[in-house]
């Protein structure tokens, strides 16, 4: 599970990675769950789909949730959806069906490396140094006057994977976030949800990089 991740807070990387203009809200540079971060979607008012910045607590909420204090507990444990069972889950299903997908620019995602048998986070990054767009959900609920915006980060399978199976705890399933190619980001923004599953890969380990977080 990706339950920290440094967010893109150099303004200026906006508009050549991601193709929308910089944040102009305030927000997390370490995302933890229920801290506000910002992710990419397609405009709703606009005739032809446009990519813009949204604004939302890491962790979804999903609809049918009756209270804000609910809200708050069950948005800690999704922050992750597991992109294999997206459209069976009561959680995620209404936000993969209706098209509520999104980008999460991010630097560098955290995962733990226990093969010391102690935990040692370490940061996981583009070996280029540049920003990578992962691929979520996002929701907004409202009720009573409270309004929450929230997103998720899609996973996969990386029990495989050349780099990722070496972290998280031993007898789990490994998982990692969904990475997109920086050429499908405006594809896996507009696929019909039959199509968007085609997104759904492990990112090349040749191109990921990580490194212990040095203790302060």
């Amino acid at each position: 599970m990706t339950a920290h991740f440094e967010s893109v807070h150099n303004a200026a990387l906006y508009p050549d990675a991601f193709d929308v203009a910089p944040p102009t809200q305030a927000f997390e540079r370490d995302v933890w769950p229920r801290k506000a971060g910002v992710f990419i979607r397609n405009a709703a008012a606009e005739s032809t789909p446009m990519p813009e910045l949204g604004y939302g607590q890491f962790g979804l909420v999903p609809p049918w949730v009756k209270s804000a204090s609910d809200a708050k507990l069950r948005s800690t444990k999704l922050i992750n959806a597991r992109s294999e069972t997206v459209t069976t889950s009561n959680n995620f299903r209404d936000a993969w069906l209706n098209g509520q997908r999104c980008i999460v620019p991010v630097m560098a995602f955290f995962e733990d490396d226990w093969r010391s048998g102690k935990a040692v986070p370490t940061r996981i990054a583009r070996v280029d140094g540049k920003p990578m767009g992962v691929a979520g959900l996002w929701e907004r609920w409202e009720k009573e006057g409270v309004e929450i915006v929230s997103f998720t980060l899609l996973t996969v399978n990386a029990n495989s994977h050349a780099l990722l199976h070496r972290y998280q705890q031993n007898g789990n399933e490994k998982r990692m976030p969904a990475i997109l190619g920086e050429g499908a980001y405006a594809a896996w923004l507009s696929a019909r949800p039959e199509k968007a599953r085609e997104f759904m890969r492990a990112y090349p380990a040749n191109l990921l990089t990580a490194n212990p977080v040095e203790k302060k």
